[in-house]
C-alpha cells in the first residue's frame, strides 16, 4: 500500500515511521525545515514499544503524477485549511484520506472538498510529541487507531491498511459506526481539554482537589448529553471508565491542550471546546462550563497574540 503521510510530527512520525520500518512505501509530505532534519538525521523514534532510527522518503510538494493510495491526514485542526491544499494535488480518483484530527467539523469541510466516498473516518488513542530537535517522543504505550468508512460498509481499502498495520504494533480496529467512535473521542476531549486547560493541571491534579472530581464528571455527563441530543448517546461502560479516571488523585494524565498552552502555542479552541459550546447551545443545555473554558482559551490566546505570556 502506498501512503502519503502529511506532517512527521507527534503522531504522523509515529504511524508513518512504524508504517515504514516494516516495509510499507511511505512519503512524508512536510515543510522545508522538518525536511532538512529527516535528511540529515533520519526519522527518529523514542517510544516504550521500543526506538527507532529510520532513513524515509520526505517531499516538499505532492506530485500529482503519483497519487498513493492513502493520505493520513495528521495535522493539527487549526491547519486544515493549508492542509487541504497541501494535499489536493496527491488526491487521485482512487485516493482515500484518512484524517486523524482532534473533533469533527473536519469531517465537513473534507468531504465537500474531495467527496464523501474517498474520506475515511478515524481516532487514534496515541500520545506522541515532537521535540524541539526533531526526535517523535511516545509518552506511553498507548497506541489503538480506530477507522472506517462513513457508511460503515467494509472495504477493500480498509482491509489493506489493516494489514498494512498489523505488524507495527498499532492495533488497528475497523469500526462499522466510525462517527459515532468520533463523538465518543469528542466527548473524552472536550472534558479533558476544558478541565485540564481550565485549571492548568492534570488529572491527578485536579482529583485532590476538594471538588476537582465532582467538576470533571460535571463537564463529562454535559458533553455526554450533548453527544445524544446529536444521536450519538455514550454508554454506561464508557461514562464510567472515564468516571473512574476522573477520581484517580495519582493519574499524570492531561490534554495535548494543555501542553500546548504551557508551551505558548497554537490551541484547538475553536475545533474542541468553540465547537461543544455551540453544540451545547443547540442541545439548550446550560453552557456555562463551555463558555468559561472557551473564554478562558481565547483569552490566552489574546495574551500569546501580545507577546504577554510570562518567560520560562
Amino acid at each position: 500500500m502506498k501512503v502519503l503521510v502529511l506532517g512527521a510530527g507527534g503522531i504522523g512520525g509515529m504511524v508513518g515511521g512504524r508504517l515504514a520500518q516494516h516495509g510499507c512505501d511511505v512519503t512524508f509530505l512536510v515543510r522545508e525545515r522538518r525536511k532538512a532534519q529527516l535528511d540529515l538525521d533520519g526519522l527518529c523514534i523514542e517510544s516504550p514499544q521500543g526506538h527507532a532510527k529510520l532513513q524515509v522518503n520526505s517531499i516538499l510538494q505532492a506530485d500529482a503524477s503519483t497519487p498513493p493510495d492513502l493520505v493520513l491526514l495528521t495535522c493539527k485542526a487549526y491547519d486544515l485549511d493549508g492542509a487541504i491544499e497541501a494535499i489536493r494535488p496527491a488526491m487521485g480518483p482512487n485516493t482515500a484520506v484518512l484524517p486523524l484530527l482532534n473533533g469533527i467539523a473536519h469531517m465537513d469541510r473534507l468531504n465537500r472538498e474531495f467527496g464523501q466516498t474517498r474520506v475515511l473516518g478515524g481516532t487514534i488513542r496515541m500520545q506522541a510529541t515532537l521535540s524541539p530537535t526533531g526526535t517523535i517522543r511516545q509518552l506511553n504505550d498507548w497506541q489503538t487507531l480506530t477507522f472506517g468508512e462513513q457508511d460503515g460498509q467494509t472495504s477493500n481499502r480498509l482491509a489493506a491498511f489493516q494489514s498494512a498495520l498489523k505488524p507495527t504494533g498499532i492495533e488497528a480496529k475497523l469500526s462499522t459506526s466510525i462517527m459515532r467512535e468520533l463523538w465518543m473521542k469528542l466527548v473524552h476531549l472536550a472534558t479533558v481539554a476544558s478541565g485540564t486547560c481550565l485549571m492548568r493541571a492534570n488529572i491527578g491534579e485536579i482529583a485532590r482537589t476538594p471538588t476537582g472530581t465532582h467538576l470533571l464528571n460535571r463537564l463529562l455527563q454535559l458533553n455526554a448529553d450533548i453527544a445524544s441530543h446529536a444521536g450519538y448517546a455514550p454508554d454506561d461502560a464508557f461514562l464510567e471508565g472515564y468516571r473512574k479516571l476522573f477520581a484517580t488523585r495519582d493519574a499524570t494524565y492531561e490534554a495535548s491542550m494543555l501542553r500546548d498552552l504551557e508551551k505558548g502555542g497554537q490551541v484547538e479552541a475553536e475545533q474542541i471546546v468553540g465547537f461543544m459550546l455551540e453544540q451545547c447551545r443547540a442541545a439548550g443545555k446550560d453552557d456555562a462550563l463551555h463558555l468559561a473554558a472557551y473564554t478562558h482559551l481565547k483569552a490566552y490566546e489574546q495574551r500569546r497574540d501580545a507577546g504577554r505570556l510570562p518567560k520560562h
